[in-house]
């Protein structure tokens, strides 16, 4: 007989979840000598990546060789290291493969959990979350955790199902074998134009006799839009099948229901784009292939945060903080809320600046600490060189364009220049960043490519004064008095993105020249 009491331990931080996220935030603060504890409902760290994707082939980029021994420049294209101060762990050593397995990530995971001694319970599951003036933390065995601070870190893990009539009668993308022969010269229909669908599609279509992908909207292509969440090439060849006449479609369609009659599925659809065109469609199978939601299930009315974007996301604030349930933090891929298919948050080569920023913020709040920063003479000659050096090289600029900054506050005698790194610019703007009279921002974004058609037919013009029409990648930097934009500085965008040489540096030191003087 099992005569065990549950036990209560009090925490100052406790994280739910030890995927790349919870890692993440664990080894920050580890690293700060933090009070935490991790709860892991699996046996080993990730296991999210031992059933997902399906087809086992990552989409993050692995880019091994990049003519580059900078640390810092390459984890741009390394889009699945979590970030340390130990070089040999980097995903690189784990895979070559530019698109790699889904089980080296979690190798990955285990020996960075294993290397930086990180505090992790494994094989403990939340069963219940409340509040009173801690998050009080009940596992199934019945021990209880006392936080002052709570992070989830636990992903997306519950499947979005859109209110269609019908839909509990198909297969989600989350059960089905994309194996089978089950569906060898069968009618297939995939709901969801998205990675997981394309990928889906790609798997099965050597044997299916017709394969049809149906959402309301159009696709939208990661190389059109540069968010690497939506399809990306790698995922689709199936759009071959549909323009060269294969038997293979994509319907912009908003399905009304689906209906079981015998062995086949009757669905009944309205185009999007043919005037309220209706048509009944049968097939032999029926997929959903729509994603992830947040499960909020766990938490009890005292501390049950709101959610945003129909109910698949936790709404927060700058700090990644809930925006209803004080001291309740996300990290990982629900911290894409805050910029929803717009930058990376959603994925490890952006959320793992997020968390640094977060564990800053923490710092901040717990002791006091200012961001880290660098300092130096506030000279335009001193000022350029810093900017450029950063600007070609820091990947949490790259990697968030527009979402992250850096930050430039020179100090009441303009004599003196504070440099912060990897800002969320939302941060800024809210904290005391913005009390300052003369500080810039510094960022990587796009411009208005949105209005051009054809990404690969663009035209631009090379004149450094009129950098601020760049439709690419470009950095721009922006001079505040507190809350107030005073001016709007434009770098030309690079070929290569290494920003070296008059074309850049020139403009850039005499726009400080006149900044510093007083004059902008």
């Amino acid at each position: 007989m099992n005569t065990r009491q549950p036990v209560t331990t009090e925490l100052d931080y406790l994280i739910i979840g030890s995927g790349p996220a919870g890692l993440q935030l664990g080894y920050y603060l580890e690293k700060n000598k933090k009070e935490y504890l991790i709860l892991e409902a699996g046996a080993k760290n990730g296991m999210f990546f031992d059933t997902f994707p399906r087809n086992r082939r990552l989409i993050s980029i692995n880019k091994v060789f990049t003519g580059s021994q900078d640390y810092e420049f390459n984890l741009r294209f390394d889009w699945n290291s979590l970030l340390s101060d130990d070089e040999d762990m980097l995903f690189k050593k784990y895979s070559e493969e530019y698109f790699p397995h889904a089980d080296d990530l979690t190798r990955y995971l285990v020996d960075f959990a294993n290397r930086f001694d990180i505090k992790i319970k494994y094989d403990t599951a939340v069963a219940r979350i409340t509040k009173n003036h801690k998050f009080i933390v009940t596992d199934q065995q019945g021990n209880t955790y006392a936080a002052r601070r709570l992070i989830i870190a636990t992903g997306v893990t519950k499947p979005y199902i859109p209110p269609i009539p019908g839909i509990e009668l198909c297969q989600n993308y989350s059960d089905f074998s994309p194996d089978s022969e089950d569906f060898t010269d069968k009618r297939v229909l995939i709901i969801g134009k998205g990675n997981s669908a394309f990928e889906t599609a790609d798997q099965i279509s050597g044997r299916t006799a017709t394969i049809h992908l149906c959402s309301p909207y159009p696709i939208r292509m990661a190389w059109k839009t540069h968010y690497v969440g939506h399809l990306r090439a790698i995922n689709n060849n199936i759009l071959d099948t549909y323009q060269l006449k294969l038997q293979n479609g994509i319907l912009d369609a908003i399905i009304e229901n689906i209906q079981r009659k015998d062995d086949k599925f009757i669905v009944n659809i309205v185009y999007t784009h043919a005037k309220g065109e209706r048509r009944e469609i049968h097939y032999d199978h029926v997929f959903v292939c729509t994603g992830f939601r947040f499960d909020a299930s766990l938490f009890d009315e005292t501390c049950r945060p709101e959610l945003i974007i129909n109910d698949r996301f936790p709404a927060q604030t700058s700090e990644w903080e809930s925006t209803n349930v004080k001291d309740l933090y996300f990290a990982g891929t629900l911290m894409q809320a805050r910029d929803f298919k717009k930058t990376m948050s959603g994925f490890i080569h952006g959320f793992r600046y997020n968390i640094r920023a977060l564990s800053y913020i923490f710092q901040r709040k717990d002791a006091g600490e200012e961001w880290p920063a660098q300092e130096f003479r506030a000279t335009s000659e001193d000022i350029t060189n810093c900017l450029l050096d950063r600007i070609n090289t820091s990947s949490a600029m790259y990697l968030q364009p527009g979402f992250l900054c850096d930050v430039l506050v020179i100090s009441d005698t303009a004599s003196q220049a504070r440099y912060y790194c990897g800002v969320p610019v939302d941060y800024v703007r809210e904290s005391d960043f913005a009390k300052n009279n003369h500080y810039y921002t510094i960022s990587l974004e796009y411009g208005d490519f949105k209005s051009f058609p054809d990404p690969f037919n663009i035209e631009r013009d090379p004149d450094p004064s009129l950098a601020h029409l760049t439709a690419y990648l470009h950095p721009i930097i922006r001079r505040y008095d507190g809350s107030s934009l005073v001016y709007e500085h434009h770098i030309p965008e690079d070929l290569e993105n290494v920003y070296i040489g008059e074309k850049y540096t020139r403009p850039l030191a005499e726009f400080f020249d006149r900044a510093l003087a007083g004059v902008l």
